[in-house]
Parts: C-alpha cells; sequence; structure tokens
C-alpha cells in the first residue's frame, strides 16, 4: 500500500478531516477568552478567577496530553481523534447551561482532558499515513486549521455574544463543532500503517526523565513556558481594556481584533527561513524583541496604536514558537514524540499559569501593569537563549 501522496483523493479527505480537527479543537479551547469580562460580571468574580475558564483547559489539555499520546500507541489514532471531537463538542454545549461559575469551570477541566485527544496524536498520524514527500504540506494545512479554528472560535463567540448571550454563543460552537466532528469521524481515511504497541509505562517515564535531564532542551521548554504564558496574558486582558472607557468596543469588535492572527501564517514561515542564514538563536532574538515591542506599543492611547502593537506583538509570538518548537525536534535525539509532548506540556502550563497570574496585575495595576508582567517574563527568555546556544555536546540520551 502506498502512503498517501499530494493530489489523491486520499490526501484531500484526510487534510480536509484534519483541518476541521484542528478548526474544532481550538475554536473550542479558545472560545471563552472574549467572554472573560462578561463571566467577571455574571459571576460577580475577578478578572484573574475569571481567566480559570481558559487556564484549568489548557492545564488539563497539557497534563492529558502526555497519557492520551501513549494510550493511542495501543488504542489506534482514528479512534481516539474522533471520539475526543464528538465527546469535546457535546461538553460545550453542556457548558452552555453552567447554572455557577463552580460548574462553567468544572465542564472546562473535563473539556481540556477530552480536547487532548486531538493534538497528541494528529501529528503522530500524519507521519504514520503520509508520504514524506508531502509532509510538509500536510503538517501546514493542519496546523492553518489549529490557527484559523482558534481565530474563528474567538470571534463567532463574541459576535453571538453581542447579539444574543454567551450561552448561545457556545451553544452555536458546540452544534457546528458536533457536525464537523461526525464529517472527520466518516471521511478521515483508517490507519493503515499504525502498529499497536503494548503500553510500557517505564519506557514511557525514562525516556521523559531523560529530556528533562538535557540542558538544552529543558531551556526550550522554559521558553515555551514564557511564550505562551506572555501570549495568553496579552489576549486575556486586552478585551478588559478595550471594553472599558475611552474606548467603550463592542464585544463583537473586541472578538474581530483576533483576526490578527493572520500575521502569523506569514511570520512562522518567514522566520523558519531566516534562521537557516542567521541562525536559530539570532532570530529567536529577534522574534522576542519583536513581541516586547508590539507589548510596549499596546500602552499607547491610540486605538489604531494598541491594534498594531497587537498585531506586531502576535507575529513576534508565532515565528518564535515556530523557532522553539523545532528546535525541540533537531535536538531530541530519540523518543522525539515525548519530547514534542513536554514542551506543549510547559507551552499550556504557561497559558494555565502566567494567563490567571496576569489578572492580580490587571486588577492592581491596570494595562501598564499587565504589560510590565509580559515584559519581565520576555526579559527571562534572552538568558535561556543564550544558555541554550551555548550548550554543546551530545543531548542526554533517554534511560534504559
Amino acid at each position: 500500500m502506498e502512503k498517501l501522496q499530494h493530489g489523491t483523493t486520499g490526501f484531500r479527505k484526510a487534510n480536509f478531516a484534519l483541518f476541521a480537527g484542528g478548526f474544532i479543537t481550538f475554536s473550542i479551547l479558545y472560545d471563552v477568552q472574549p467572554l472573560l469580562p462578561i463571566f467577571t460580571k455574571e459571576f460577580d468574580v475577578t478578572a484573574a478567577t475569571g481567566s480559570l475558564t481558559l487556564s484549568v483547559t489548557t492545564f488539563t489539555l497539557a497534563l492529558s496530553m502526555i497519557l492520551i499520546s501513549s494510550l493511542s500507541e495501543a488504542w489506534g489514532r482514528k479512534t481516539i481523534m474522533s471520539a475526543s471531537l464528538l465527546l469535546s463538542s457535546l461538553i460545550v454545549i453542556f457548558t452552555a447551561f453552567s447554572p455557577t461559575f463552580s460548574s462553567l469551570l468544572g465542564f472546562r477541566v473535563l473539556q481540556g482532558v477530552v480536547l487532548s485527544g486531538l493534538p497528541a496524536i494528529a501529528m503522530a498520524y500524519l507521519g504514520e499515513e503520509v508520504d514524506p514527500k508531502s509532509l510538509g504540506i500536510a503538517m501546514g494545512i493542519y496546523i492553518s486549521g489549529n490557527s484559523i479554528g482558534g481565530m474563528a472560535g474567538r470571534i463567532i463567540t463574541g459576535s453571538l455574544t453581542d447579539l444574543f448571550s454567551w450561552r448561545i454563543a457556545m451553544g452555536s460552537i458546540g452544534i457546528i463543532s458536533f457536525i464537523l466532528s461526525i464529517w472527520f469521524w466518516f471521511h478521515l481515511p483508517n490507519s493503515r500503517y499504525f502498529k499497536p504497541k503494548p503500553l510500557k509505562l517505564k519506557a514511557l517515564s525514562n525516556s521523559l526523565v531523560g529530556h528533562l535531564k538535557d540542558p538544552a532542551l529543558l531551556c526550550l521548554f522554559c521558553i515555551a513556558f514564557i511564550l505562551m504564558g506572555s501570549f495568553v496574558t496579552l489576549y486575556n486582558y486586552i478585551g478588559f481594556e478595550l471594553l472599558a472607557p475611552p474606548y467603550h468596543l463592542s464585544q463583537t469588535l473586541v472578538g474581530w481584533i483576533f483576526i490578527v492572527y493572520l500575521t502569523g501564517t506569514f511570520s512562522s514561515t518567514w522566520m523558519g527561513r531566516l534562521s537557516d542564514s542567521l541562525g536559530r538563536k539570532k532570530v529567536l532574538w529577534i522574534g522576542l524583541s519583536i513581541m516586547a515591542a508590539g507589548a510596549v506599543l499596546t500602552l499607547a492611547a491610540s486605538l489604531v496604536l494598541k491594534i498594531i502593537g497587537i498585531a506586531v506583538f502576535t507575529f513576534g509570538f508565532f515565528g518564535s514558537h515556530s523557532i522553539a518548537s523545532s528546535w525541540v525536534g533537531r535536538r531530541a535525539r530519540e523518543a522525539k514524540a515525548q519530547a514534542s509532548s513536554l514542551y506543549l506540556f510547559f507551552y499550556y502550563s504557561g497559558s494555565s499559569i502566567a494567563g490567571t497570574a496576569g489578572g492580580f496585575f490587571w486588577s492592581h495595576f491596570a494595562w501598564k501593569g499587565v504589560i510590565g508582567f509580559i515584559i519581565c517574563l520576555l526579559l527571562l527568555a534572552f538568558p535561556l537563549s543564550l544558555k541554550l546556544s551555548s550548550v554543546s555536546g551530545k543531548p542526554v540520551q533517554a534511560l534504559n
């Protein structure tokens, strides 16, 4: 049997299905972000507490991905991905009926566990089923589904909340996701090259410990924490800033600000190519500097400059993330899937911990406090990248 190749029917089916899967996953994951100011008012909680509706989901997703990726080695790829999408869609619908903030958080915790099924496995499925010559475009299509889903979930939720309510908005996301999940189930080609393996928890734990003992990988994991922590902090609290005086933007307009995500589609590719000529460390420093400059620019009183600052910050984030994540693949010689899982664990942990901590700075120091917190985080990434480039020798191998 030939693997799926660009231009064939099977390739198109697989990529459209995984595009839809990425769209579903990330629209569900981030649909609450523009709603944080509404949650603080309706449930009478602080901004930091309201941000938990996103933080608890990303944290449980980070924890679950490591386990789910291992379970898929024994249970199969398509089965877990399909179940993940269908159950996630139903949970969103149930979330829309949450009577209390505690029940809302409970559904979002469960959502993180169930959502982990697709991001933990999708790349493994593509690596197994797609011809190596077509793998680059297949990965690109899947990742574009992730970014477009994250953007669309925020825009749809913000717009429908303005027209109706946040409950109708989330319920609508759930219905759309459920329909796409059924389409995914029927159109994703069955695995042909997957070979079930018995679960070996000892081997898994040994490989994870081996990666954590590698100083270069540990620096990359910490940089992932900083990058995503800074990114989510800015987007968590920009809505509070723009809904308040003197801007008084509507929920719809705040949602549409997320369209600047499209800048990341260009920057991730551009900075990846630039790293081939200038080196990864220099380009990572460029990306971090761009993020810092964009963050500072959002301090301007002008709404136009604020939005430009958000776009610049987003441009730098996606470029930096592409450099750091690809560096993990180059550094890890063994158990690359576990190395990627650890990178994503730190990545989403940054979203959870820093994203919530940013609420303290918003409550006490307003937008200047949020930006100060982000700048402090980014300053930590520079010495880490310096340490990263100075690490010599072979990677620490997984323990036997």
